[in-house]
């Protein structure tokens, strides 16, 4: 099945050999998406405008690829601390309708650039 790569400037570069996200057929594969604007600095100070950044980064390579929010399927989100589990709950709630995606929340020891969050979705398109 032919897969073709998204790029779009709402959202910062990758930091590796890797797309912003990819579609293939009805699906569309966002990578993890720190919490960066896209013309400026990582966010690690305060984790709800962090977890925000990342799910603005998360829609505008959605869009790109011919998504929106509500066609998300799947959510992982990667913590390096889980007791800012209700906090990005909170933020996370806005941007997604019901029924809300299922979704993974871990806490790792480390994440690129020494973010406090990362965030990746699926989607499915019709």
């Amino acid at each position: 099945m032919p897969k073709d790569a998204i790029r779009t400037d709402g959202a910062p570069d990758a930091v590796g050999p890797y797309s912003q996200g990819v579609r293939s057929a009805k699906l569309v594969f966002t990578s993890g998406q720190l919490p960066k604007p896209a013309d400026g600095e990582l966010i690690t100070d305060d984790i709800a405008r962090a977890a925000r950044h990342c799910l603005e980064n998360v829609q505008a390579v959605l869009e790109s690829g011919g998504a929106t929010m509500a066609d998300v399927v799947k959510v992982t989100v990667f913590l390096t601390d889980m007791d800012d589990f209700a906090a990005v709950n909170s933020v996370y709630a806005e941007f997604f309708p019901e029924p809300y995606p299922a979704r993974s929340c871990i806490e790792v020891a480390r994440l690129p650039k020494d973010a406090p969050i990362e965030i990746e979705a699926v989607a499915v398109v019709a």
